[in-house]
């Protein structure tokens, strides 16, 4: 399986969850200032984990693929903006294609702005940085949501998995 093969269609199927989520979190008693909320006092804000995984495609698309992108380093004020920048990084992933991605086992070096460089190759970034990271806020955003009482299940976090389910028979 390519890096290609393996985000592309993981990053798109994310997104339009949290697209699905985002449209039940807009409606919330709380509005807007639903996204000021957090798990913890040490974590960061559900407006702040939108930001990542809008960021995240188009970060692992430049490392991978040669992609021109910017991370934004502003969180979305409201639910809105949110789901334009959603909007956004699904139609960046249409633009991609499997020839523009670096060969699996080409290594690179990914420096964070922390100070730490990891020596990794396109596949060992994939499984082991992108995808980690992908899940980790989406998953983090829907905590959010479900624990201020947006009315989310864990279909909404994986509803492309309808496509495989049998009939009964």
């Amino acid at each position: 399986m390519t890096p290609h093969d393996l985000l592309i269609p993981t990053w798109r199927n994310m997104l339009r969850a949290l697209s699905g989520m985002t449209d039940k979190a807009s409606t919330h008693d709380k509005g807007d200032a639903l996204l000021a909320e957090k798990l913890a006092d040490d974590m960061l804000p559900l407006s702040t984990q939108y930001r990542f995984v809008t960021n995240l495609p188009g970060e692992g698309l430049a490392r991978l693929a040669g992609l021109d992108f910017t991370s934004r380093d502003e969180d979305p004020a409201t639910f809105a903006e949110a789901k334009a920048r959603i909007g956004e990084s699904l139609e960046m992933l249409e633009k991609v294609q499997p020839d523009d991605f670096l060969d699996a086992g080409a290594k690179f070096d990914m420096t964070l702005p922390i100070g730490m460089t990891f020596h990794l190759s396109a596949q060992e970034y994939a499984r082991d940085w992108a995808l980690p990271n992908f899940y980790f806020h989406t998953s983090t955003a829907y905590a959010i949501m479900r624990m201020n009482g947006v009315n989310l299940g864990k279909a909404d976090l994986v509803p492309h998995m309808g496509a495989y389910v049998k009939p009964a028979g």
